[in-house]
């Protein structure tokens, strides 16, 4: 429990600092893997400056330079719910397009605000969960077919509130306990800063190791609590995370991205995710 513990506290003071955390049992020389992941809370385009700018937003998304990037609150919460980012400069600027949803509404871009934006590969299926809680929330559940090999991405944005963020951790592991088995990745703002029993991730276990990828995004001028998260399963799957820490990004958002960095081919060699994360366990 102590080394544990140790681990966690110096992979938070390494994120602080603008350091990729690499995982236990991981291999430095392929920490880069074959997919770079990232998550990121825009907060409605409105930076810590109060001012209303998405081509900044979209900045920051040149910057991180992922293949695959989750966004949470990409649409007006109110009103005709429309989207907020030009999706054209996206993929013009980025080479990022938006996986296809049944948006709220004809100007809307996400299901509740969740958008997952693709460099290449192809979609599989897409299952748009509506999330248990007392605020109207909701989860992406995607699945990808990418050179590598076969992705599911679950990108999702949990409640304020512990008791519906529980909820919402069931609602994530029951929806793909019914799906075909492929690697899998939760990733989003999933409001929980909690480690070990007290957090309100933890029936993600064994399936998702919830505090192992913890890095602190939040606040964005001083990042101390890990809201956004990567997990993947099987466990072997994300072989490094860190936040993207830069000038722009500082203002941009009250919620700093997170990159991971994943080894499909490596996760898809260990056979069956969840026999393989079940394995791991004592």
């Amino acid at each position: 429990m102590a080394s544990s513990h140790t681990s966690l506290s110096g992979g938070i003071l390494a994120a602080i600092r603008g350091k990729r955390v690499s995982l236990a049992g991981r291999d430095p020389a392929g920490e880069r893997g074959d997919t770079v992941i990232a998550s990121y809370n825009i907060h409605k385009c409105v930076g810590t400056d109060k001012r209303f700018d998405p081509g900044r937003t979209t900045d920051v998304i040149s910057e991180i330079g992922a293949d695959i990037i989750a966004l949470q609150e990409a649409d007006q919460r109110f009103g005709e719910r429309a989207g907020l980012l030009d999706l054209e400069r996206l993929h013009r600027d980025c080479h990022l397009i938006a996986v296809p949803i049944a948006a709220f509404s004809a100007k809307g871009h996400g299901w509740h605000g969740n958008v997952l934006l693709l460099r290449e590969g192809a979609v599989a299926k897409v299952h748009q969960l509506k999330l248990p809680g007392v605020e109207p929330r909701g989860a992406l559940v995607v699945d990808l077919d990418l050179k590598a090999g076969p992705l599911r991405i679950v990108a999702a944005h949990f409640g304020l509130l512990r008791h519906s963020r529980a909820r919402q951790a069931e609602a994530i592991l029951a929806a793909i306990s019914e799906a075909d088995e492929r690697p899998t990745l939760l990733i989003g703002d999933l409001n929980e800063w909690r480690m070990g029993r007290r957090s309100a991730l933890s029936s993600l276990s064994p399936i998702f190791d919830h505090a192992a990828t913890a890095v602190p995004s939040f606040p964005s001028r001083f990042p101390l609590l890990a809201l956004d998260r990567v997990m993947g399963s099987p466990h072997n799957l994300v072989t490094a995370v860190e936040v993207h820490n830069t000038p722009l990004s500082r203002v941009a958002s009250d919620h700093l991205p997170i990159k991971a960095y994943i080894d499909l081919k490596a996760a898809l060699g260990g056979g069956n995710p969840i026999e393989a994360v079940s394995a791991a366990q004592p």
